[in-house]
């Protein structure tokens, strides 16, 4: 069976959409927890006590706790994107 990259892009949303409305309580508290850093980021960030170049790299530490409590690893999202390109 051949599918075209919409088909995939389609099926890839559809899974990613459902699989979001289950976020277990271990995902949840992740979520928590990188919004926690991302808040500390900015807030450090407007007192001057970082860099900007300082709070992008905890926003994107931040961003791994969460992708990885959804099991989103690189190699998946990788993966995907060379299914579809």
């Amino acid at each position: 069976m051949k599918f075209n990259k919409a088909a995939i892009v389609a099926s890839a949303a559809a899974l990613s959409l459902g699989l979001a409305a289950c976020d277990s309580p271990a995902e949840e508290a992740a979520e928590e927890q990188a919004e926690a850093i991302e808040d500390q980021a900015d807030a450090m960030e407007d007192a001057g006590a970082i860099t900007d170049e300082q709070a992008d790299a905890m926003e994107a530490e931040a961003d791994d706790i969460e992708d990885a409590a959804e099991g989103d690893t690189d190699a998946l999202t990788e993966g995907v994107e060379e299914a579809v390109n």
